[in-house]
């Protein structure tokens, strides 16, 4: 199954960094990954009393989160919630720990790595907050739920793709998206695959696309998130084959990448 072409704005190789060249690929996830909070948690405080009514939170089910929160976005535009209210409150959200000491690592090494955002939140937010941290330039690629300003000034959020996978939400899988891009940029790199592939990320639906990874890549958990419990319980038996790397500041992830560049 393949996604939709408004996937992302950009596609690999149209990206000047995106190169055979690049000997690996760092995967991230972006809420409590990149940020250090849900971006759909921070942009309510843009609402005038800072929260959603007790009905539309308890609308929500397990595993339609895409679902609940286009009800939510719709809600907010009746409150007369603004692009600008909403553009300023996914800016104001921190970074993880490190994690711009991360990028500014892989800034020095893009020649090293390519980067690519696999997220489960939205192109708008996702787009906003690394333009405003000024990062946006590393990724060659953002994979995510499709999300943009209609003409009534409402934020109009699209599920990313259908699948298979019975692990996942039903709007997506990430170990898909996975494999669809490796496979996909081996053939743009003439047939070479990476060196090695590099997932951070912290929650549940991070676990399935870290199956996807062979033993010489890499699986980053955020520690103490739902990510490195789930897979501190699985065993190799679950099909689990990455090396398992808990992070709590970007910076941990920097002292790995290091060590790997330098085993030439």
């Amino acid at each position: 199954m393949t996604a939709p072409s408004n996937q992302t704005h950009a596609s690999p190789h149209a990206s000047p960094h995106a190169t055979p060249q690049q000997r690996f690929l760092v995967l991230f996830d972006f809420d409590e990954t990149i940020i250090n909070e849900s971006s759909d948690d921070a942009v309510l405080r843009a609402l005038p009393g800072q929260r959603l009514p007790e009905w539309l939170r308890n609308s929500y089910r397990e595993g339609h989160y895409n679902e609940h929160m286009q009800k939510v976005l719709v809600y907010m535009a009746e409150q007369g919630v603004s692009e600008d209210s909403i553009h300023s409150a996914v800016e104001k959200i921190p970074p993880a720990p490190g994690l711009l000491s991360l990028f500014q690592y892989l800034q020095g090494h893009r020649q090293e790595f390519e980067l690519a955002v696999v997220s489960d939140a939205n192109m708008y937010f996702i787009e906003k907050w690394l333009e405003g941290a000024g990062v946006r330039h590393l990724f060659a690629q953002i994979f995510t739920n499709p999300a943009s300003f209609d003409a009534s000034g409402r934020l109009v959020l699209l599920p990313f793709h259908s699948h298979a996978c019975s692990c996942c939400p039903d709007n997506m899988c990430k170990q898909v998206i996975l494999r669809e891009y490796l496979a996909g940029r081996q053939k743009e790199r003439g047939g070479a695959p990476f060196q090695r592939v590099f997932y951070v990320g912290d929650g549940a639906n991070d676990v399935c696309p870290s199956l996807a990874l062979g033993p010489r890549d890499t699986a980053f958990p955020r520690r103490g998130f739902p990510m490195h419990r789930l897979l501190l319980e699985m065993s190799q038996e679950a099909g689990l084959k990455a090396n398992i790397v808990p992070w709590v500041s970007g910076e941990d992830i920097v002292d790995s990448l290091k060590e790997v560049v330098e085993e030439r």
